[in-house]
């Protein structure tokens, strides 16, 4: 898949608008009782980046933005100010954070997730595009130094660790991660006396299986 590990200027983000969106099949019968089910397993985020422009200069580096990646052809990162960190937005990020695996004796590769949980319900979601400096990995506690106990692959959010961990031990970790998305669109509409009036462009970005 065509991508750029370069992430959208975060200054710009800040104030779009987005969240996450799941795809829902519901039949009705004919005794008025339903059926639902969805063929994604995983949801997907979608976001107006045009929410975030605040001024002209903000409009220029858009943008650059867009060209470089030529419109759709190409993802990138994108920051969501309401959901980037493993743990709570007003905690800073720790090692504890989130279990992305169970010791075996034998795996070393374990996959950065973060989980959504609700009641006795949870969704496990992925994370393939963590932001590296934030990384930290433990294992029952024990915190692991980077490069010598284990190796993080930012471009897809598995961590290799040197050695495999015990059996029944628990692998944590904690990170900052972004979304890998595109444009949704092949063109930017843009208009100097309407944005002086207060009016933004419309700047849709959906988030990409990778």
């Amino acid at each position: 898949m065509a991508f750029h590990e370069i992430r959208f200027p975060a200054s710009l983000s800040f104030g779009s608008a987005g969240g996450p969106e799941r795809r829902t099949a519901i039949v009705t019968l004919a005794n008025g009782y339903e059926e639902r089910n969805t063929p994604w397993a995983h949801s997907r985020r979608r976001y107006d980046a045009g929410l975030g422009m605040r001024s002209l200069d903000d409009i220029e580096t858009l943008i650059a933005f867009f060209e470089a990646r030529q419109g759709q052809l190409y993802g990138f990162r994108w920051k969501d100010w309401a959901d980037y960190r493993s743990g709570a937005p007003s905690a800073e990020v720790a090692p504890g954070d989130q279990l992305v695996g169970t010791g075996d004796g034998e795996t070393r590769v374990f996959q950065l997730a973060k989980r959504y949980a609700s009641g006795a319900q949870s969704y496990s979601r992925p994370i393939v595009k963590p932001v590296a400096e934030t990384v930290a990995v433990a294992v029952d506690g024990a915190v692991l130094s980077d490069g010598d106990a284990y190796v993080l692959d930012p471009t897809t959010g598995q961590v290799v660790l040197a050695d495999p961990p015990a059996i029944g031990a628990e692998v944590t970790a904690g990170f900052e991660f972004d979304v890998p998305v595109r444009f949704d669109t092949d063109r930017i509409v843009t208009s100097v006396a309407s944005f002086q009036a207060g009016d933004v462009p419309n700047v849709p970005v959906v988030e990409l299986r990778i």
